[in-house]
């Protein structure tokens, strides 16, 4: 793509558009574009979404063949279509219809632009603006809608999907992330049929368990990594969440994406205003790794708290010592981790409780006072033992929980959420209830938490936030009885509302969104969060699965990524430590493990693995991912790379994912890379007796692009050291 030229094109034609009587109204970004008709006083038309136009391309595109689908269609008049938007009006009339009023254009935080649609129904004083922010230097365009109602009486919204894109129907392919706990983000892709396709999640807190609000759409049939055509999207939200594919009699297949309305209508009073969470697209013609680059840049550089900070390696206490803290046994760990070269200790659940113990998980959520028989120097002491080692301090909260064992709940039963005249379903325990942050006093509490935290302790660099229940029992004791079906949605309002006021007095604390594993691994909540722990599954093989999948839209930086025990606590595998350690080096490398329990060899290799990653770990959290073989190919390895914007350096992984006697593994090329420049090839973490053959030796880009190099299928160790494992880590530097 020649994007300069299209850049001044795309400039031009914006500035254009904007004009009294807009016509056209180009949304471009440096490698794409967005076409739509507003044409004063008629519906709002989507015309285009794809690779960037030129001003040619613009003026002849109607000749081309266009859809002559709404951008943002409604319910009412032809009502036999499916719509992003329905709603019982004042009057009980159910027809909207809405015509263009006008387009702007603003500046908005962070270098972006935002193009607002404004539209009015032909009736009433119902109002409905259609909004796309794009950045300068990123090919992500964010849509969403504002509805304003002006009406006498309150207005009932019964769908309010954030976006709606008509694709073009040929052989399109959909791949999905779905899973469950202990397996999330696993990858399914299939092509789209003829009816409904419909993705959802109703958890109520978490919702990145068992489906993802994102979806990768290949428009020349099968996914490819590194070719062909693929519109990304990425709901912005933290809540339930409905993607729709509706697949008509009509040449397009019809693509919604939003809140998941079943359960959450929602009364607009007179004069409010309801903002659907923004939907992210990217369009790439380099297959699904061009789309997942442009979804990590973006992130790191305009969604991810401190996305441009490289992050520290810890160790967290869970897999090692689980509820049973104390403090001989934290400091023990901080020493190890320190000697081993990491750089932060992260203390895990049970640490806290007055009178009720948190020995298990069945009490003492939301009484966050510290257990002076486990801890008798309590944080403070954890604290100065971490300085003292010359790393960093992390804790774990649940803020958003409780039990109904603890003094929280006993002070408070009307804080959780429950239907005000029925018993509340409890949860992990047998005990678990979820607080309301629909209420206003439990946003103070939670905010409290940690604020309390903070403040007596600034010294936490870290916080493991998590979230283990879903929303059990739909009711509200704060809600009003005619407010029942905001709960939902309030939640998420009052989540992000606390969020903000965290982030506001705390900007620089590190906090991890862990929610029963990987159920908060989305974009609407990760402004707010550092990173997120994929899944509570640590067995290496089965992360390459989840970690591929996740990495569809989430960058390398946020995805936590530990090394933990043999047998896996998960899985029982037995997998060799290089192989586990390759594994987390490919994410944000951790420790899940009682590092008193490893060898003194074990603890060497590792403190070797450490150092090597440091190495690297500019490349990994802010580099461009290509993959390369997948693991879902089932062709026996799987085989990814970062490289550097300046493509001066690079991070290579393989990993064999099977073992069979006289097997032949496909030889890997790889990508990204400048065909002009020459690399230099070295392994990291490496335990093999004698060096691979191209050690130290050097390659032009386009060779290692053209013919790859070939990997050993056996590690070269001592016979007892031998096992059915084998997997590379090589560094990539240009001369």
């Amino acid at each position: 793509m020649h994007i300069h030229l299209k850049c001044l094109a795309a400039a031009a034609i914006a500035a254009l558009s904007l004009t009294a009587h807009a016509e056209k109204v180009h949304i471009s970004t440096p490698g794409t574009s967005l076409l739509l008709d507003a044409t004063e006083g008629k519906p709002l038309k989507f015309v285009y979404y794809g690779d960037a136009l030129t001003n040619a391309d613009i003026a002849n595109i109607d000749a081309a063949g266009t859809p002559s689908f709404n951008a943002y269609p409604v319910y009412g008049n032809n009502p036999d279509k499916e719509t992003a938007f329905r709603a019982v009006h004042s009057d009980g009339g159910m027809i909207t219809e809405m015509k263009v009023t006008g387009v702007t254009k603003t500046a908005a935080d962070d270098g972006a632009s935002v193009t607002t649609v404004r539209m009015a129904d032909t009736l009433y004083p119902f109002y409905i603006d259609v909004n796309y922010r794009t950045y300068p230097d990123e090919d992500v365009i964010e849509t969403w809608t504002e509805y304003t109602n002006k009406e006498k009486g309150s207005v009932q919204l019964t769908r309010f999907m954030s976006a709606y894109l008509p694709i073009r129907r040929s052989d399109v392919h959909v791949s999905q992330l779905y899973g469950s706990w202990a397996n999330e983000g696993i990858v399914e892709e299939a092509p789209l049929p003829h009816g409904v396709k419909m993705i959802k999640n109703t958890d109520g807190t978490r919702n990145s368990h068992t489906s993802h609000g994102e979806v990768m759409i290949s428009l020349d049939g099968k996914a490819r990594e590194n070719e062909g055509r693929v519109i990304g999207a990425a709901l912005c939200y933290g809540g339930n969440y409905k993607l729709m594919f509706d697949t008509d009699d009509s040449d397009y297949h019809h693509f919604f994406a939003g809140i998941y309305e079943d359960n959450s209508p929602y009364t607009l009073a007179k004069g409010e205003t309801f903002v659907t969470p923004p939907l992210a697209l990217t369009y790439s013609d380099e297959g699904l790794s061009g789309a997942s680059r442009s979804f990590h840049r973006w992130g790191r550089n305009h969604k991810l708290a401190h996305g441009k900070d490289l992050r520290k390696i810890l160790l967290n206490s869970w897999e090692g010592v689980y509820f049973d803290i104390n403090e001989e046994g934290m400091q023990q760990m901080m020493s190890d981790i320190a000697s081993m070269g990491g750089e932060l200790f992260v203390m895990d659940d049970g640490w806290f409780g007055n009178k009720y113990k948190r020995a298990t998980d069945n009490s003492s959520l939301g009484d966050w006072t510290v257990d002076t028989a486990k801890l008798p120097h309590g944080i403070k002491g954890l604290c100065d033992a971490a300085r003292e080692r010359g790393i960093r301090f992390g804790i774990w909260l649940e803020p958003e929980m409780t039990n109904s064992v603890s003094e929280l709940y006993e002070k408070h039963p009307e804080y959780v959420i429950k239907n005000p005249k029925r018993d509340a379903i409890q949860g992990r325990g047998g005990t678990q209830l979820v607080l309301d942050l629909s209420n206003p006093k439990v946003q103070d509490l939670v905010f409290n938490i940690v604020d309390t935290l903070m403040t007596a302790y600034p010294q936490i660099d870290y916080i493991k936030w998590d979230a283990n229940a879903p929303i059990m029992n739909h009711g509200s004791q704060y809600l009003t009885a005619d407010k029942q079906s905001h709960l939902y949605i309030d939640y998420h309002k009052g989540f992000e509302q606390t969020l903000k006021r965290i982030r506001s007095k705390y900007p620089d604390v590190t906090i991890q969104a862990c929610a029963s594993g990987g159920g908060r691994a989305n974009w609407g909540v990760l402004p707010y969060f550092d990173e997120f722990w994929v899944s509570d599954n640590t067995d290496a093989l089965q992360r390459i699965y989840m970690q591929w999948g996740t990495s569809y839209f989430f960058p390398a930086i946020a995805m936590a990524s530990h090394i933990s025990a043999s047998p896996n606590h998960q899985t029982n595998r037995l997998v060799p430590l290089k192989f586990r350690t390759d594994v987390a080096m490919s994410g944000r490398l951790g420790m899940e493990i009682q590092p008193k329990n490893m060898t003194e060899k074990e603890k060497e290799q590792t403190k070797k693995a450490i150092a090597d990653y440091k190495l690297i770990r500019p490349v990994v959290q802010h580099g461009d991912i290509y993959r390369l073989l997948s693991p879902y190919d089932r062709k026996g390895a799987a085989s990814l790379m970062y490289v550097t914007p300046e493509k001066d350096k690079a991070a290579f992984y393989w990993w064999k994912t099977e073992t069979f006697c006289n097997q032949q593994l496909p030889r890997v090329t790889m990508a990204g890379l400048d065909p002009a420049k020459t690399y230099t090839i070295r392994e990291l973490n490496r335990v093999d007796t004698v060096p691979l053959p191209f050690e130290g030796k050097s390659f032009t880009g386009e060779f290692l692009m053209s013919n790859g190099l070939e990997m050993p299928l056996t590690h070269t160790v001592e016979w007892n050291d031998r096992n059915d494992y084998s997997s590379r880590v090589l560094i990539l530097e240009a001369k």
